[in-house]
C-alpha cells in the first residue's frame, strides 16, 4: 500500500474520484432524485436536471461535470490535508495496531476518515446548495448542514466500507503491482510510515508469530516422544 507521498495522493485521488461520483449520484438521484422529478415533470431525474438547466450551486445552474469538479476540489483537498492523517492519529490512540487485528484497524480507520470528512463535506456542501434566492439565514444553513449529516453519513460508512475501499485498494494494487511486489521481497524491515504499511506490518507479525508457534509444538512433539522413548 502507500508507502511515499507521491502514492499516498494517488490513492487520495483513486478514493476521492469514486467518492464524489458516488455521492452526486446518491444526492441527485436517490435523496433529490422524485424531488425534481415532480418540479419539471419529467420521467426521469437525467431529464429533470436538463428541464432546469443543471444543478443548483453557487446560486445559479451548473452542469453536472461541473458539480463534481467543485466537490472533487474540495475533498481531495481536505483528504490530504485532514481526512487521511487525522484519521491515522484517531485510530492510533484508540487501537494498537500491534495488538488488534488488521482487518479492524483498518475498519477503525475508515470509519474516523468518514467521521472527520462527512460533516466536513456537508457544511461546504451545505454553503454550496444554499438557497441563496430566498436570502441568507445562519440557522437555515445550521438546519441544512445537520440534515445533510443524517443524510450522508450511513451511505458514506457502509459505501466506504463495503465499496469504496476495497474497490480503491484493488485498483491501486493493479496500478503499483511491480513496487508492491518488491516491497514484499524486500528483507529489511522499515518503520511504518502510514496506516497502510502499519497494517502490513502486523500482517508480517502474525506470520512470524504463527512460524514460531509452529515451530515451539514440534518441539514439544519431539521432547515428549523422547520422554517416552526413554520411559520404556
Amino acid at each position: 500500500m502507500p508507502r511515499n507521498q507521491f502514492q499516498r495522493m494517488v490513492f487520495a485521488f483513486l478514493t476521492v474520484v469514486v467518492t464524489v461520483h458516488a455521492y452526486v449520484f446518491y444526492s441527485l438521484y436517490v435523496v433529490n432524485g422524485n424531488t425534481l422529478m415532480e418540479i419539471t415533470g419529467a420521467d426521469s431525474v437525467l431529464h429533470a436536471i436538463n428541464a432546469q438547466g443543471g444543478v443548483y450551486m453557487f446560486g445559479c445552474m451548473l452542469p453536472i461535470w461541473a458539480v463534481v469538479l467543485v466537490e472533487f476540489a474540495f475533498a481531495y483537498t481536505l483528504e490530504i490535508l485532514l481526512g487521511s492523517p487525522l484519521s491515522f492519529k484517531m485510530a492510533s490512540r484508540m487501537f494498537d495496531p500491534r495488538k488488534n487485528h488488521p482487518m479492524i484497524f483498518e475498519t477503525v480507520i475508515i470509519s474516523c476518515t468518514v467521521l472527520i470528512m462527512c460533516p466536513t463535506m456537508s457544511f461546504i456542501a451545505a454553503w454550496l446548495y444554499y438557497p441563496y434566492y430566498a436570502g441568507f439565514n445562519l440557522l437555515t444553513l445550521l438546519a441544512n448542514w445537520l440534515k445533510l449529516i443524517c443524510f450522508n453519513f450511513p451511505f458514506a460508512f457502509f459505501s466506504q466500507v463495503f465499496f469504496i475501499q476495497p474497490l480503491v485498494r484493488f485498483a491501486f494494487r493493479k496500478l503499483f503491482a511491480k513496487d508492491i511486489k518488491a516491497r514484499n521481497t524486500d528483507k529489511e524491515q522499515e518503520r511504518p510510515q502510514d496506516e497502510q504499511e502499519v497494517i502490513a506490518d502486523v500482517f508480517r507479525r502474525m506470520d512470524e508469530i504463527q512460524e514460531g508457534l509452529a515451530h515451539e509444538r514440534r518441539q514439544r512433539k519431539r521432547l515428549a516422544e523422547k520422554v517416552d522413548t526413554n520411559k520404556r
